[in-house]
């Protein structure tokens, strides 16, 4: 359903009756497209602090795209070095840098702090380094114009592991992501040897890819040049081979909470190097008036199905060293939703999943698990919701609107990225900074 009030305030009369009734004023987002696949402008390197690793930064953002240069009259990204802030006084190195500037950002603009993990054994910088989170989270607030802030914590000696996430950050591919933050870990990336399709050669499976966001996913996975096997469950086949067909693709109907299921996915894709479990469902009710079966199917489509077939492809070995395991929470998950506790639950028990099976199945299995968790989306599914809500859904983040399916395909597809190694354990919320949640 199309953003009336989004088209509104890209008017003059728009503008000015929102500005003059104090009301958002949301700025067009530009996302990814064949003739705009990267940021319009250059990229502002700047550093606060005595940083140990700003030349090898440096060299790292050079290979993401833009130009990167040290002095830009109008910036269509910062990044700012502050790796070296350990103190509290250190902080003023922060505002010393980005106050000058902040105002200078193109719209549509990125701003990336570069952080490092907060160490236990030292609560000064501990402490300096947290403060950078607030910090992000404030500024995506309010910079307005369409642009994002993101905080991105790496490891030590781990810089060359963040070029995925530097690159995807800084592009047209994050424009609904804001208010982040991405830890990297020391994992060495694996090469990616063409940019234009980084996926080449790779074989992934999107589940609920019939229609909504599961095809968006399936048919980005595709244009980044994997081969897409699209599952869904057999009531929705037409739309499923619709789908496949349009993008070369293979449709397997299945449902998920099948007890074969990870049997048959495995001989559909005996070496897969991509699962993506998007399927999902909705029973609202408030909980007085939930039976037990609204309460079970959403438990076991969401959660139980994605916990059994993730542990029985993985013992299999279906999925192959230096694969991708992408899941589906919501920001229901995280900050609660009336009338969803069942949906709730099941959401924040796929961030549970992925922070304890993460590190194990890097270790055992050369494997990444990472979660994306959408915020109000334009489907179908929310074009349903009355008006009222659907606009204070829409309103209540930091951009002022609703994302589209693509946001959440272009997040999972970096989660994809062979060069996404150092990334894992992540949960990353597709909201346009949700002023609901943490």
């Amino acid at each position: 359903m199309a953003d009336r009030y989004l088209h509104l305030t890209g008017t003059a009369t728009g503008r000015f009756l929102t500005r003059k009734l104090g009301l958002p004023q949301p700025a067009p987002l530009r996302r990814w497209t064949l003739e705009t696949p990267t940021l319009t402008g250059p990229v502002l390197h700047l550093t606060a602090g005595d940083s140990a690793v700003t030349d090898e930064l440096g060299t790292v953002l050079a290979a993401c795209g833009p130009e990167v240069v040290a002095r830009a009259d109008r910036p269509a990204g910062i990044v700012l070095d502050a790796t070296a802030v350990d103190t509290a006084a250190g902080l003023g190195a922060v505002h010393a840098a980005l106050h000058p500037v902040v105002r200078s950002l193109a719209p549509g603009g990125r701003i990336v702090v570069i952080g490092t993990h907060p160490s236990p054994d030292d609560h000064h910088q501990a402490a300096a380094q947290q403060a950078l989170e607030g910090f992000v989270r404030s500024l995506g607030k309010e910079i307005g114009k369409g642009a994002t802030a993101q905080l991105v914590r790496i490891a030590p000696g781990a810089v060359a592991g963040a070029g995925s996430t530097l690159r995807f950050l800084l592009s047209p591919r994050s424009a609904y992501i804001s208010g982040q933050v991405i830890e990297v870990t020391d994992a060495a990336p694996d090469a990616v040897a063409d940019w234009a399709a980084p996926l080449a050669g790779r074989t992934a499976l999107v589940t609920g890819a019939a229609r909504g966001i599961g095809a968006s996913v399936a048919s980005v996975l595709a244009r980044d040049g994997a081969h897409v096997i699209c599952l869904d469950i057999p009531q929705a086949q037409e739309d499923l081979v619709r789908t496949a067909d349009r993008l070369g693709a293979t449709a397997l109907p299945l449902d998920i909470t099948a007890d074969d299921a990870a049997e048959r996915i495995a001989a559909a894709a005996p070496g897969l190097d991509i699962l993506v479990h998007n399927a999902g469902i909705t029973r609202d009710r408030r909980l007085a008036n939930m039976p037990a079966d609204r309460w079970a199917s959403v438990i076991d489509v969401n959660l139980d199905s994605v916990l059994r077939t993730t542990d029985a492809l993985l013992k299999a070995g279906t999925v192959n060293r230096g694969g991708r395991i992408v899941a589906t929470a919501s920001i229901a998950g995280i900050a609660g939703n009336n009338g969803q506790t069942n949906y709730a639950a099941s959401k924040a028990g796929i961030i549970g999943l992925v922070r304890s099976l993460a590190p194990r199945a890097a270790a055992d299995h050369g494997v990444t698990v990472n979660a994306v968790a959408p915020g109000f989306i334009e489907t179908k599914m929310t074009a349903a919701v009355p008006l009222f809500i659907r606009e204070a859904g829409r309103r209540m983040n930091s951009l002022s609107q609703g994302g589209l399916p693509v946001d959440v395909a272009e997040t999972t597809a970096w989660f994809a990225q062979p060069a996404s190694s150092a990334v894992n354990g992540q949960i990353v919320r597709v909201c346009g900074q949700s002023l609901l949640g943490a």
